[in-house]
């Protein structure tokens, strides 16, 4: 057996386990586990600030970095995060409905775990323990592999969190970690059907669409943000940028940050001026087309084909000048993720049929697409952002971790 094949059937075996290992066990472990972050984090932190310094001296970019760094804040944030699932209820057993048939049977549907699962993210450390934390409350074991730049980070939170989890009476394999960060570990993951129960990819474009193209075991597809924000002819223009700024600039390398502006040609000669003055602050960069560039001049540069597809995960925006609301809705058809989008508006009209015709997992009315987050949607951590539509869509929490399977109970009946 290969190195994951055989973290794959210790996964397996601790994923029967968890199964029917009861909440205030579960709960009991979580809490450890946060405990072992605040009171191990210095082991963490020398792992991350080796991390970050190989990083720079690659040449990584800013917006990256800050996905790579932690802090004493940061950890302490990510610990309070395990705690939040820790106090969440547990869907394990769940009655989702009850039948009585007319034979006597007695239907349950009940919530059960999926079992195991892989998660392939990139830099960011903090994904580590919000996948073990709501995979183990859900009842999952599961196997995380990494990107590179993190790997020191990972190891070390990944011995933390064991080491809680043993104490706290758990199998240390219902939390894994492949250690090999090249493609072709990654690859067997995709092919590993025989121990992982669903695979979820976490990170840039490119590699979510390697994984959904190339897996075997079957894909949450999730993270691809190429979101907008439309300035509609009503909206206010004043809370329109401040929800842009925010939108792009509080977080610009997340994936519910903003990537283009669509502003209705009736406002723009008011609002792209506006919108400046406020994203200059952070030196974005604009990448506007001919209309858009005939207001702003020299302060963006023209925007290509690629722009309107580009998740930048960074300090630049793509800028459109639209007609109205249905070339709005039929640009975001085109280049739209399915993540989040949002449209400011003071007419209500407009609102509902911006809601109404938007395909994504999360449609705003006057808000920034940076709430579309487990934790701000009461969920508490998220294991990523479903822009798929089966099984599940949008912040994934616990419940979309799990499965259903039917209970029978019967005295005696038989099928004729």
């Amino acid at each position: 057996m290969t190195i994951l094949e055989t973290q794959g059937l210790a996964a397996k075996h601790a994923a029967r386990r968890l199964a029917v290992t009861g909440e205030a066990v579960k709960n009991a472990a979580l809490l450890a586990m946060a405990d072992a972050l605040i009171s191990r984090q210095k082991e963490w932190l020398a792992a991350n600030a080796a991390d970050l310094e190989a990083a720079k001296a690659g040449g990584m970019r800013p917006s990256l970095l800050d996905r790579l760094a932690l802090d004493e804040t940061r950890i302490a944030g990510i610990a309070e995060g395990v705690r939040q699932v820790a106090a969440l209820p547990d869907p394990v057993g769940q009655v989702v409905k009850t039948t009585l048939r007319p034979n006597g049977l007695k239907l349950e549907q009940r919530r059960t775990p999926l079992g195991v699962i892989g998660i392939i993210y990139e830099a960011r450390p903090n994904v580590t323990v919000d996948a073990a934390a709501l995979c183990l409350k859900a009842g999952n074991a599961c196997i995380l592999r990494g990107g590179k730049e993190a790997f020191r980070s990972n190891k070390a939170v990944i011995t933390i969190l064991r080491d809680a989890l043993e104490s706290a009476g758990l199998p240390r394999d219902c939390v894994a970690l492949v250690e090999d960060t090249s493609r072709e570990s990654a690859n067997e993951m995709m092919n590993l059907t025989q121990y992982l129960d669903v695979l979820i990819p976490r990170g840039g474009a490119g590699l979510i669409r390697s994984v959904t193209a190339n897996s075997h075991v079957p894909v949450i597809r999730t993270g691809e943000g190429v979101c907008h924000i439309y300035v509609h002819a009503g909206a206010n223009l004043d809370m329109a940028a401040r929800i842009l700024y925010n939108a792009k600039c509080s977080r610009p390398s997340v994936c519910n940050a903003a990537e283009c502006l669509l502003v209705d040609r009736a406002v723009a000669k008011d609002f792209l001026p506006m919108a400046w003055q406020l994203l200059q602050t952070k030196n974005v960069t604009l990448h506007a087309d001919p209309e858009a560039r005939q207001i702003l001049g020299d302060f963006a540069l023209p925007a290509t084909e690629e722009d309107w597809d580009s998740e930048y995960g960074d300090y630049q925006l793509a800028v459109k000048v639209v007609s109205g609301l249905q070339e709005a809705v039929d640009f975001i058809a085109a280049h739209g993720t399915g993540h989040s989008e949002a449209i400011v508006t003071e007419s209500y009209t407009a609102a509902q049929q911006f809601l109404a015709a938007v395909d994504a997992a999360a449609v705003y009315v006057n808000a920034s697409t940076r709430f579309t987050d487990g934790f701000e949607f009461g969920l508490g951590a998220e294991i990523g952002i479903s822009t798929q539509k089966l099984h599940a869509r949008g912040p994934m929490g616990l419940e979309d971790l799990t499965s259903t399977k039917y209970v029978v109970y019967g005295s005696g009946q038989i099928r004729e």
